[in-house]
């Protein structure tokens, strides 16, 4: 009697896998990010008051001004920020409708360059002066510009590079923009933050908003968006025909239906076996089994199969605790372990809707308030069970 085969695992049994996949690269960024706000803060020639760019368009705190006035200017340019975005994002799905797939995937390729070639080449000067590293300026230019192409390849195509190489470049690409954001007024920095929850609230749930509009596209194309998105693809072993494991990384699930029976397609991308669509995989995979019209991309099971995350939420995760870093270490703490708490809500409720969900709201709430009453409240307690020489 034929053996049946193994039924494919839902999210909800593979959720713990799937936070590690998630956790795991977005602990990497804040800790990077940390690292550089500690190391290069007193001594980087940027201060936060030199540093412009479209989040401070609309008002230029100087230390003589007001609260009120720090307030009222970091509103304006929240909005100016929100405005700009929201463009952009109505913009993307205009050409994503249009298919200009060749010229956003050329689009995104330009973005890599401009932020790892000069944004991380001008990070790694600041490391060399810190460190007095003895590095001449030809060994600097080429070593940097070959980097900077790979990573520019691993963004715009990503074909024959192994997975691990177009994460970390993705990583390594959100580690750097948020350091920049760390720059920005302290004011400026809070209100943004809070704006970029509601937006991205907004933009994924209301109907209409622009991320969901995208998302929608999507799914009734059964095509992937040309975005920075980190994707924690499922890995999967096999025996090979040598006797050795062999890792194979799940590409997409479709659900075939006919009148008696649903069946899982799998589509498996390695390095000696490729499974055409159409073909039924007799792997089992980690994979959560969907309905037509069932799951979106996002934070989310899309049409790959994977929790995806996009790099805007690895950006503003770590901008929170690099901002924490400039006060302590203490308050870093707590910001990281708020901050993970509220993305594991966010896939629990993943796991309960099947939808895209909005993956900053939980977290940066969770993060602002525990940044707040660390220091307000944990900071002066400590403190003073310290001098007092209270242990606990």
């Amino acid at each position: 009697m034929a053996e049946q085969e193994p039924k494919p695992k839902s999210l909800t049994e593979t959720l713990g896998e799937e936070i590690t996949r998630i956790v795991t690269p977005i602990s990497l960024c804040m800790l990077l990010v940390v690292l550089l706000v500690s190391s290069l803060n007193s001594t980087s020639s940027s201060s936060p008051n030199s540093f412009t760019s479209v989040a401070t368009i609309a008002y230029a705190e100087t230390p003589s001004d007001t609260l009120w006035d720090k307030f009222k200017g970091a509103i304006l340019n929240s909005l100016a920020f929100i405005a700009v975005v929201t463009i952009a994002t109505f913009v993307l799905v205009l050409l994503f409708y249009w298919r200009c797939i060749g010229f956003l995937k050329s689009y995104l390729g330009f973005s890599a360059f401009v932020v790892l070639g000069f944004l991380g080449g001008e990070i790694l000067l600041f490391c060399i002066q810190r460190f007095d590293l003895g590095v001449d300026v030809i060994t600097f230019v080429v070593v940097w510009f070959n980097f900077t192409m790979v990573g520019v390849y691993a963004v715009f195509q990503g074909k024959g590079l192994p997975i691990l190489v177009t994460q970390g470049y993705l990583v390594l690409i959100g580690v750097i923009v948020a350091y920049w954001f760390t720059m920005l007024p302290e004011w400026t920095t809070w209100v943004l933050l809070v704006s970029m929850a509601l937006y991205d609230l907004a933009a994924v749930l209301l109907p209409g908003g622009p991320l969901r509009l995208l998302v929608e596209l999507a799914i009734a194309r059964d095509e992937e968006i040309p975005a920075l998105v980190y994707e924690a693809r499922p890995v999967i072993a096999d025996e090979s025909g040598s006797g050795g494991i062999v890792e194979r990384r799940v590409w997409r699930q479709r659900m075939v239906r006919d009148s008696n029976s649903v069946e899982s397609v799998v589509v498996v991308d390695d390095s000696s076996r490729n499974l055409n669509v159409g073909e039924v995989s007799e792997l089992e995979a980690p994979l959560m089994e969907r309905n037509e019209g069932d799951g979106e991309e996002g934070i989310g099971l899309g049409t790959s199969g994977a929790i995806k995350l996009g790099l805007g939420d690895f950006i503003f995760y770590s901008v929170l605790v690099g901002r924490a870093a400039m006060y302590d270490f203490m308050t870093v703490y707590a910001c990281y372990l708020a901050i993970i708490a509220g993305l594991g809500v966010t896939l629990l409720l993943l796991v309960l809707y099947r939808k895209a969900l909005p993956a900053l709201p939980v977290s940066i709430s969770l993060g602002l308030l525990f940044y707040f009453l660390t220091r307000l409240l944990l900071e002066a307690f400590v403190v003073e069970c310290s001098v007092n020489l209270i242990m606990f």
